[in-house]
């Protein structure tokens, strides 16, 4: 008796290759239907940004008559010597009060939350949950429900239109709290810091030299939000300030943009300081990015 194996049926040679095409036609356009919305998203975001590069090229006139969406007269420089020359330089002087109010505020906001979210996550104290409930909560705050209470209370210490009044609140973070207890919770080893403790380092020795770098990432996640977030901020100042002298560069470029329609010149300088008001967080934003990065690769091998 013989044993008879069955020879396997083979699909003809251009069946497979019809399997092939069309399985390859999906995986094309698999990939282009996310392309494509991807490429209409970017577009979409990037447009504002543009518009607002053209139109700063450009003088009162071709604002009016150019095309809305391209060059018609490069003046960019220009249009810049009038901006910092109109009124002696109170365009600059706003640039300095932002970088003042955000670069002093959001280093020291950010070193605050960390410090805040690392006690609440490695110590154990009573009261420890309501408090972070309580930080919690303040993330659902809405600003605009502070501004007026801050106001009374500043003006009750006749603080009110003064640097510390815009300058104190900013340092408040509480998302950036809850940023840093929930890295500080699974990033900082509790072994490691009770070596550092055998070792005979203090508690903050050990946070600054120990928990502060494994915490890398969060601090500049969270010092990127706060810098974008006070930099923006515009209600806070426009309660707390009446002199112009102290406003940031937002607060400035609104009052400028109100008077545009008694003064017209104004709104050529409005749309150039827009542009340069975006220059600083495109500039922190492109130096921390790497560094950024670099530590979230780190900590993800830990």
């Amino acid at each position: 008796m013989t044993l008879t194996i069955p020879t396997p049926v083979r699909a003809p040679s251009s069946d497979r290759r019809g399997t092939q095409g069309r399985s390859a036609r999906r995986s094309l356009l698999s990939r282009i239907g996310p392309m494509g919305i991807m490429t209409i998203a970017a577009a979409y975001v990037l447009m504002p940004l543009w518009w607002l590069l053209v139109s700063a090229s450009k003088d009162q006139g071709q604002l009016v008559d150019g095309n809305p969406l391209w060059f018609s007269d490069v003046s960019v420089l220009s249009n810049l010597q009038q901006l910092f020359a109109y009124r002696d330089g109170l365009f600059l002087r706003w640039l300095l009060n932002s970088l003042a109010y955000t670069g002093g505020a959001a280093l020291l906001g950010t070193l605050l939350a960390g410090m805040c979210g690392y006690a609440l996550a490695k110590y154990r104290f009573p009261g420890r949950e309501l408090l972070f409930n309580v930080i919690l909560g303040g993330v659902l705050v809405p600003a605009t429900a502070l501004a007026l209470p801050l106001f009374l209370m500043f003006s009750a210490v006749h603080a009110a239109n003064t640097f510390w009044a815009v300058f104190l609140p900013s340092l408040v973070n509480p998302f950036g709290v809850y940023l840093a207890r929930v890295y500080a919770t699974t990033s900082v080893p509790a072994d490691l810091l009770e070596a550092a403790r055998i070792d005979g380092a203090g508690e903050v020795r050990t946070f600054f030299t120990v928990s502060a770098r494994l915490m890398t990432p969060a601090f500049l996640t969270i010092f990127l939000f706060h810098f974008v977030a006070i930099w923006n901020n515009f209600l806070l100042p426009l309660i707390m300030l009446g002199d112009e002298k102290l406003f940031p560069v937002t607060l400035g470029l609104y009052t400028w943009n109100t008077q545009a329609t008694q003064n017209p010149e104004l709104r050529g300088l409005v749309l150039i300081g827009a542009l340069v008001s975006i220059v600083p967080m495109i500039v922190v934003f492109l130096s921390l990015q790497r560094f950024w990065r670099g530590g979230l690769g780190a900590g993800s091998l830990k």
